[in-house]
């Protein structure tokens, strides 16, 4: 899933600088260079810590920080919370490239 959303972010003319293999590692990549990121996307799932956890350690190091989880557990409830912790939208996988780039360029512009 890392590989396809690097892929869609190169198509609609992104650079994507930093990823993750876990969360843990997206934790530590977001402290060290978080003024440098424009968007993180997120798994629910991961290993290390899950994608709820690094929400919140992110939106600690930056509140206004936009984040996308993705998720394909289809669950109301950890939508409905990723979304109050501060994420700024969600994707369900699987999902299709519309959507993505909906989404994407919906919470890059601030809408």
């Amino acid at each position: 899933m890392l590989m396809v959303i690097e892929r869609l972010f190169t198509k609609l003319g992104h650079t994507v600088k930093y990823r993750a293999l876990n969360g843990l590692e997206a934790v530590e990549i977001y402290q060290q260079y978080w003024t440098d990121i424009d968007i993180v996307t997120l798994d629910v799932v991961m290993p290390s810590m899950d994608g709820i956890q690094v929400l919140k350690r992110i939106l600690q190091i930056n509140p206004n920080a936009k984040v996308v989880v993705v998720t394909s557990i289809n669950s109301k409830h950890i939508v409905e919370g990723a979304l109050r912790l501060g994420a700024k939208d969600f994707l369900t996988k699987p999902f299709r490239l519309s959507e993505f780039i909906r989404t994407i360029n919906k919470v890059l512009s601030g809408d």
